[in-house]
């Protein structure tokens, strides 16, 4: 097996053995709990060279229905810096398919429960991709209107938690800073 990738140090640190059975054993239930455990789940992922899995993994977080006051929110923010990470971080070889598609589909093709809140979280990423990792390229076959940042950050506010639009700009801005 060839040796792991580095713990992201953005997200909790997870267990030599773990599997999908741990998000399913929530249950239908997408509360904190559920939470803290996919993003355990993604820094398993991440470690074990399936950045892809890891990538969805953090997309199951982000649509994990929380208020903004729990304590796993409080120590493990919404992870738009996790999921900037494993795309800067993902070594040439291990495969993290086209990012900036899969979020493209995603949102465009989001359904309830809260539709809004998740489809916006999710251009938010798709912005991150853009700026992080920008020779990922559109699919030409899937005619979508993109965001703007701006539009991006406007509709967070709308729809997600409070802070979290500024959470999000933050990350952005020091991407763009260490953009490639």
């Amino acid at each position: 097996m060839p040796d792991p990738l580095p713990t992201c140090p953005l997200l909790p640190s997870a267990p030599a053995a773990m599997d999908a059975s741990a998000l399913s054993a929530h249950g239908a239930a997408r509360d904190a709990a559920f939470y803290l455990t996919a993003l355990t789940y993604a820094q398993h992922l991440w470690q074990r060279r399936l950045a892809a899995r890891a990538i969805l993994s953090l997309d199951r977080a982000l649509g994990a229905d929380l208020r903004g006051d729990e304590p796993e929110l409080q120590a493990w923010p919404l992870p738009y810096g996790p999921m900037a990470w494993f795309l800067r971080h993902t070594p040439p070889g291990v495969f993290i398919g086209n990012p900036r598609v899969h979020f493209q589909h995603l949102a465009d093709r989001m359904n309830e429960p809260r539709r809004d809140q998740r489809r916006w979280r999710t251009w938010a990423c798709w912005a991150l991709g853009r700026v992080v990792r920008p020779e990922f390229g559109p699919d030409p076959r899937h005619a979508v209107i993109e965001p703007t940042t701006a539009e991006i950050a406007d509709r967070l506010r709308a729809h997600g938690l409070p802070g979290e639009a500024a959470h999000w700009e933050n990350i952005l801005r020091n991407c763009e800073r260490n953009a490639p």
